[in-house]
């Protein structure tokens, strides 16, 4: 049977401060539609997509950035994204910052969930690996405080019966990590939809700056190959308040092909028609899941 499906990563250029939640909605509505005249099931958009990416700002009092903080999903502000996506009978996987009561205590994460063609909720994701530091640094250009505005995700690496196949998410310096893949991939995943904000530039190792966008391509083509699945990576791009985004969007095949890229650092689709069913020689054939070394690694732990 054949399990083809369209998809978009849906880049999108910097949001400034002074761009209302309503406006920045308007970009994001405005890509849905682009992406179902070009005939898309899916749109996968960034990390934070909703905001400036506001941990790059020092602040005596995170809760100063509740307001880039979303409290439902969908909620008020968010809702007409939902209700133009069920319109259109398009899908779309949407990065943002979540403020929730868990047992009274008031907790942030950098979330993302996964939203079926007729509008519903069937995924959520909370990032894991979150980068950066707590302290301020005023000697550096921009500030990288994930660690003091979020919380590491609490809902593991969930995978998802969606779209006609098994979906995963990821956000950002998930991507780094081999371990994400591998979690997703264990449970059988088949697509992982990753949203991310990458400066270009790393204040504190500034070595690795001519090297961004080889470890981002790098990261998601040895995650697509190694587990058989393909991954839809959508960049916040351009210099965003005076921080350089290094976009790279890109679709890649489980055979860890680059089979679509970003060609601009503003709003952009991505568009390519993936094969569910090209995972299966990379699952079955390269790299089967259970096998000789498998059972063998296994009996050597239990000794």
């Amino acid at each position: 049977m054949t399990r083809t499906i369209g998809i978009a990563a849906a880049q999108i250029g910097p949001v400034p401060r002074s761009q209302t939640r309503a406006e920045t909605l308007d970009r994001l509505i405005a890509l849905l539609r682009q992406a179902k005249r070009g005939d898309c099931e899916l749109v996968v958009f960034t990390e934070c997509a909703l905001t400036p990416f506001f941990p790059h700002w020092w602040s005596e009092d995170p809760a100063a950035n509740d307001i880039y903080c979303e409290r439902s999903m969908p909620g008020p502000q968010t809702q007409p994204l939902f209700d133009e996506a069920a319109r259109l009978g398009i899908g779309f996987c949407l990065g943002y910052a979540e403020l929730v009561d868990e047992g009274g205590s008031i907790r942030r994460y950098n979330s993302a969930v996964l939203v079926e063609r007729d509008g519903r909720v069937v995924g959520h994701y909370r990032k894991t690996h979150l980068p950066g530091h707590f302290d301020h640094r005023p000697g550096n250009p921009f500030q990288n405080l994930e660690k003091l505005y979020f919380e590491p995700g609490n809902l593991g690496f969930p995978v998802f019966e969606a779209f006609g196949g098994k979906v995963g998410m990821l956000i950002c310096n998930d991507r780094r990590w081999p371990e994400c893949y591998r979690c997703l991939g264990l449970q059988g995943c088949e697509l992982v939809l990753i949203g991310f904000n990458t400066p270009r530039h790393y204040p504190e190792f500034p070595d690795t700056d001519r090297l961004a966008d080889f470890h981002h391509q790098l990261s998601l083509q040895a995650g697509a190959y190694q587990n058989g699945m393909w991954v839809v990576g959508a960049a916040k791009a351009g210099v965003e308040e005076g921080v350089e985004q290094i976009g790279g969007s890109m679709i890649v095949a489980p055979s860890g092909e680059v089979a679509a890229r970003s060609t601009t650092l503003g709003d952009e689709l991505v568009i390519h028609r993936c094969d569910l069913n090209a995972c299966r020689t990379y699952k079955e054939g390269v790299f089967p899941s259970r096998n000789r070394r498998v059972d063998q690694f296994e009996r050597l732990l239990e000794s």
